[in-house]
């Protein structure tokens, strides 16, 4: 332990410990702009400053580590004077346009400066150019707004390990982006949004399509469903003031009714459908490997998350066939709603609009892709992240907080714990396994509260194994088998576990991969900003939301078994294999 003071306070940390943590660990708060909780500290901006007795420079106190007997003050004149001095210098270059910027009131520049009492610019200075690459159905970049604090090349390059963007050209004409000025749509960018989600002003956000939803709304010969996914009846009230972790399902669904939608659904519902056809998908596999003899592609990979299988598209094209063919939740809900659904209203599916709200930047380029059209039309015509749909409650005058709880519509609003869990890294695998076990064995997963403990929690990779006993008589050759299985999250980490599957060093079975840290809960269109803090919240929220439910899992969805008995036929069957499966393809590289 080293022992040091801060601003005379006697403080006691870990060797290695940096100043700023150091600082935020008694309690006091240092700001920043460059630096990220996880990532490498590159002390860029120079915002978190800091005196320490005896040196004659300042220290960038998120990079700088703490040393015995060490004497350090945040707030004294120099520093104050140096901070702003650096903020002025940043606002006369920002062409930040804060009237009608994206990230008004949700700017930290803007909050930074009202915190350092800035109430003008004393430098007149060249302002940033202006260039818009809108090349992407996810993101919107403006590089007027950029700060060059590098947070969206770090969070690219170590925690996705896609490195999409790099800072080019020096001083003044340094400008973030990808290589030789391309646009994001011509790179390899798997929109996974958390450069958005990490960019402290306005300089990359989601692509805003409130617009085309009030459009859907106003049209008479629309009839407008909406689907929401799990993460986001755990992170939606932090729109509202909310602590991290509230859930607000009942008054989320409360919400969307009064917005005027015709029915509020629940992307849970085709998560319990995503289980029955992926854990029979693995079945299968397995029977083939193991009773026919026939190569079947193991491990089989999870296929939720579009981030994830555009990376595998592009970096791994030689295991797209250890994907699952299983479309994601989103894209099976919409499938079904343009067909089973519209079938019932005696309506066509062109006469179906399906607006989704997703945490996931990345959902608004799935459901854009062309092959995602299995009812005749788009399945999914427009999606909107967590923050885009607390800016329409806002903006129609929705008291949220006032609300009551509201159920879900039926018949594609039931759904189970397990498909709540899907929020979670590991909880697609938990779902699955809660499902296969029991189909395999007849009787419950063998773990406390149907939890399996070692695929939770946010290490970056997680794995488990599962003895099958006593299997029923139809898979018995799954006897005495071990099922072996891996969770990921964040793709640098499944970048890790595929380079050990292909090295031969881990055999697996099942692999979960979720494209953002903590899995959905911390996708790149939740509300900001998302620390391992507010992950753990989250997370703890849905398997509240779990727990607290009758069905937790989803074999026992009755909705799901009548949709096989009335419109589907069967898991895998030819009907389910046309709606709800799909391809992948190679991508090349830019």
């Amino acid at each position: 332990m080293i022992h040091l003071s801060i601003n005379n306070v006697p403080v006691e940390v870990p060797d290695g410990t940096t100043i700023l943590s150091a600082a935020k660990s008694a309690g006091m708060k240092i700001p920043t702009l460059c630096h990220v909780e996880g990532l490498q500290a590159i002390g860029a901006c120079r915002v978190c400053v800091v005196e320490v007795e005896g040196a004659r420079n300042l220290a960038s106190s998120c990079s700088m580590p703490v040393a015995e007997g060490m004497k350090v003050f945040t707030n004294t004149r120099r520093v104050r004077e140096s901070r702003r001095l650096v903020v002025e210098l940043l606002l006369s270059e920002h062409n930040g346009e804060c009237q009608t910027c994206d990230r008004n009131e949700d700017c930290e520049l803007q909050a930074l400066s009202a915190e350092l009492g800035i109430r003008e610019v004393r430098y007149e200075g060249e302002r940033t150019r202006k260039r818009i690459d809108n090349s992407t159905p996810a993101l919107i970049r403006d590089n007027g707004k950029c700060i060059k604090c590098r947070r969206c090349v770090s969070v690219c390059q170590e925690t996705q390990n896609v490195g999409a963007l790099f800072p080019q050209n020096r001083g003044f004409e340094t400008v973030i982006g990808p290589a030789f000025n391309l646009d994001l749509g011509s790179v390899a960018c798997v929109q996974c949004g958390q450069c958005a989600a990490i960019c402290p002003v306005g300089a990359i956000t989601e692509r805003d399509q409130i617009e085309d939803v009030w459009t859907a709304l106003d049209a008479p010969d629309k009839h407008v469903v909406v689907q929401t996914a799990p993460a986001i009846r755990a992170a939606l009230g932090e729109c509202f003031g909310c602590p991290p972790g509230t859930l607000v399902t009942g008054k989320m669904v409360a919400a969307l009714r009064r917005l005027g939608f015709n029915a509020v659904f629940d992307t849970n519902f085709a998560a319990d459908l995503t289980i029955m056809e992926e854990g029979t998908e693995l079945l299968t596999r397995l029977k083939k490997t193991l009773v026919e003899g026939e190569p079947a592609a193991l491990p089989m990979f999870t296929s939720c998350s579009p981030g994830w299988i555009k990376f595998m598209e592009y970096f791994h094209p030689d295991m797209l066939a250890n994907l699952s063919t299983c479309k994601s939740p989103q894209q099976m809900f919409g499938a079904v709603a343009k067909t089973y659904y519209a079938n019932k209203l005696g309506k066509r599916a062109e006469q179906i609009f399906v607006a989704s709200v997703m945490p996931c930047t990345a959902k608004k380029f799935e459901c854009q892709r062309p092959e995602m059209n299995a009812s005749g039309v788009r399945d999914v015509d427009v999606v909107l992240t967590t923050r885009e749909l607390g800016k329409m409650i806002r903006a129609a005058g929705i008291d949220f907080m006032s609300l009551p709880d509201e159920e879900m519509d039926a018949p594609l609003g039931l759904s189970t714990g397990a498909a709540d869990i899907f929020a979670n890294t590991g909880g697609v695998m938990e779902a699955a396994l809660r499902t296969a076990y029991e189909i395999v064995t007849g009787r419950p997963l063998p773990c406390d509260n149907l939890h399996v403990q070692p695929v939770a929690g946010l290490e970056g990779v997680k794995e488990a194994s599962l003895v099958i006993e006593k299997p029923l008589p139809a898979w018995s050759f799954l006897k005495g088998a071990t099922l072996n299985v891996a969770v990921a999250h964040g793709l640098s980490n499944a970048q890790k576990l595929i380079a050990a599957v292909k090295a031969g060093t881990k055999q697996y079975h099942f692999v979960e991969v979720m494209t953002c840290p903590g899995g959905c809960i911390g996708g790149g269109g939740q509300p900001r900003f998302t620390t391992n803090e507010v992950r753990k919240a989250r997370i703890a929220a849905v398997y509240h939301e779990d727990e607290g439910k009758k069905l937790r899992k989803s074999h026992d969805n009755p909705e799901i078994r009548k949709l096989y008995e009335e419109f589907l036929g069967r898991p895998l069957g030819d009907k389910s294999h046309h709606l709800l499966h799909t391809e992948y393809e190679t991508r090349p590289r830019v």
